[in-house]
């Protein structure tokens, strides 16, 4: 069961990932509603995958990276753990000035308003780390994968 657990993780992360570049596309060519859906989904998939992530760790289900270059393994391993602990609080305080900045404005015609531009440069401010944290993070993981799905032995549960 965490082996299906895990793969689905695998699928969600990888389809939010797809949603967060098709959402900075659209936000970019100026179709600021497909922007706002793309990225509601972009994070629920990331929020599913969470859950599923620490339900696998939960059932106890790990790989123990037994393949080549362990240190360069490693230190994508640690890169990724970091980034991935920074993108959630990077996550939401984006969201979070979106949803302020669209409440503020009423509707995303509206978002030049006063009331509600202060809360729209503060979310551009947090998604310009966000993004590019998300990307690598995102990359990172499905690299990680691979390499555990390859070079990976089951050190316990599954």
């Amino acid at each position: 069961m965490a082996e299906t657990i895990n793969q689905w993780a695998v699928i969600t992360i990888v389809l939010s990932g797809i949603a967060l570049v098709i959402g900075v596309y659209f936000i970019r060519t100026g179709n600021r509603e497909a922007h706002m859906r793309a990225m509601i989904t972009a994070s629920t998939l990331a929020t599913i995958f969470l859950v599923l992530y620490l339900t696998r760790l939960g059932l106890g289900y790990e790989k123990k990276y037994i393949g080549p270059y362990r240190g360069a393994y490693f230190a994508l391993l640690i890169s990724h753990i970091i980034l991935a602990a920074a993108n959630l609080p990077l996550a939401l305080g984006a969201l979070w000035n979106a949803w302020k900045g669209l409440k503020a404005a009423g509707n995303l015609g509206n978002i030049s308003a006063p009331v509600a531009a202060t809360y729209f440069r503060r979310h551009r401010a947090w998604v310009r780390w966000t993004v590019p944290v998300w990307l690598y993070v995102a990359v990172t993981g499905w690299i990680i994968y691979l390499l555990l799905r390859s070079y990976g032995e089951v050190i316990k549960g599954g």
